[in-house]
Formats: structure tokens, C-alpha cells, sequence
């Protein structure tokens, strides 16, 4: 399945998806934390600890965090797991920039290191990583299928896939009162907030028409993993998708 993507976060610009993903988050690196909690209610936090209690039950040498942005997954990684190479890539400088203060004079500091990297053309051997993670950034993906299938170059055989993601809830009234939240609420609260008056518009419009459920573990199928399984959070308003390469 390849999925045409046309939401972006700027209407009028001569970027391409993945240049204007990476201008946004450029804008927006220092109110993202704060607003994450706010948005989510703390509930980010909860899922990415999801997260981390699957890579420690695999107990990876090495982990890719994709997206990582300010770095609070890789970060956990670092100071729970007993991973020797922990790489946190993003496109943003700034995200980065933020995420490589927070591990400054750290014990950590040698064991998780972030780089500006494109998740749709990984440097990485084949095989490389026993783990892989991607947290509220694969819709941002300006070709899904590509990234998707570099991801699964670079797994180990057996090694674990985790996307966290957005999604919509489908029962009544959790569907109902998602919308009026992402449609009107969280843009406005990002107009309040943001530096960037259109980035949470399009983080709301990006999450509304990207697969998720069954539509996105399919898609997972065809690139070539297996023992695809998706796990709703919180009423349907995320989902963590787990994921392996056969050996």
C-alpha cells in the first residue's frame, strides 16, 4: 500500500514535507516539551514508559530512536536499559539541540548520542540495531512505505519494532469529544503558546488522516514484519504497534 500524504504543515511553500516537518519543528523545539504535557495531560509520558518497559523486556545492545526530538525516550533508554549504543535521530537541529543539553554532564552522556539523520535514508548497515522506535513522528514521514522499509533494513533479525502514535478513537462519545479536542482545541492552544501558529493545526490534521489500527499494522505486513500487533492506549487516542524480523 503506498500512502499519498498530503497534509503539510505549511500550505503556501516551495519545501517539500519533509523540509517544512523539519523548518516546524525547528520553530517550535522550545515549547514542545511543555506543550506535549499540557496537550496530552501527561499522558505522553505514560505511553513512552509503555515503551520502555517492551525494550527492557527485550534487553536490546543497541536501540534507534527515530523522531526522537527532545530526546525523552533515548533518554530513559540510557538510564534504564543496559544498551552500550543508543542513537536518538531526527531532522530538526533545533529538537536535537535541546535533547543533547539534557544528557550535558550526565553518566549517560557517552551511552546516547543524537544525531540529525532522515529516517527515509538511514546510514546504518543492514541488521544493525536490536531495537527501533518511533514516537509520535511516522506520519511525518514524507514517504511512509521508504521509511518503513529502511527501518526493517536496518532491524536485526528478531529485533523489535515500536511505533507510538497517534490515532482516533472510534466509540461513541471518545470519538466525538477527539475531534472537537484535536479540531478546535489544540490548535487554539498552540496558537496561545507556540511560536508557530500552524504547527499543532497540522499535528491535529496529520494524526486525523493517518492510518492507524489494522490499517497501519497491513501496511507494517507488506514491508515485511511480522508478529504485527497494535495496542490502544488510553481510549484509542494512541496506539503502540509492536513488531519483529524473522530470522
Amino acid at each position: 500500500m503506498v500512502i499519498d500524504n498530503k497534509v503539510t504543515p505549511y500550505r503556501d511553500s516551495s519545501l517539500n514535507k519533509k523540509e517544512q516537518v523539519e523548518k516546524m519543528f525547528d520553530t517550535i523545539s522550545e515549547d514542545y516539551d511543555g506543550l506535549n504535557r499540557v496537550i496530552s495531560f501527561g499522558t505522553d509520558v505514560k505511553w513512552r514508559n509503555k515503551v520502555l518497559q517492551l525494550i527492557l523486556e527485550k534487553n536490546p545492545e543497541t536501540i534507534l530512536d527515530i523522531a526522537t526530538g527532545t530526546g525523552d525516550l533515548a533518554i530513559k533508554f540510557a538510564k534504564r536499559s543496559k544498551a552500550r549504543k543508543i542513537i536518538g535521530l531526527d531532522l530538526s537541529d533545533g529538537m536535537l539541540s535541546i535533547a543533547r543539553k539534557k544528557v550535558e554532564n550526565s553518566s549517560y552522556f557517552n551511552t546516547v548520542e543524537f544525531i540529525k539523520g532522515d529516517s527515509e535514508s538511514l546510514t546504518y548497515d543492514d541488521n544493525s540495531f536490536d531495537a527501533i522506535t518511533v514516537s509520535f513522528g511516522i506520519r511525518n514521514f514524507q514517504d511512509l512505505n521508504k521509511g518503513l522499509s529502511e527501518i526493517f533494513r536496518v532491524l536485526k533479525p528478531n529485533g523489535l519494532f515500536i511505533i507510538l502514535e497517534t490515532s482516533v478513537p472510534t466509540r461513541f462519545p471518545m470519538k466525538q469529544g477527539y475531534n472537537f479536542y484535536t479540531k478546535i482545541i489544540l490548535p487554539f492552544i498552540g496558537k496561545l503558546f507556540s511560536k508557530d501558529k500552524v504547527a499543532y493545526r497540522y499535528l491535529s490534521k496529520s494524526a486525523s488522516v493517518f492510518p492507524y489500527g489494522n490499517a497501519l499494522n497491513n501496511i507494517l505486513m507488506e514491508i515485511g514484519f511480522i508478529d504485527v500487533e497494535s495496542k490502544p492506549q488510553t481510549f484509542g487516542v494512541a496506539t503502540i504497534y509492536t513488531a519483529t524480523k524473522r530470522l
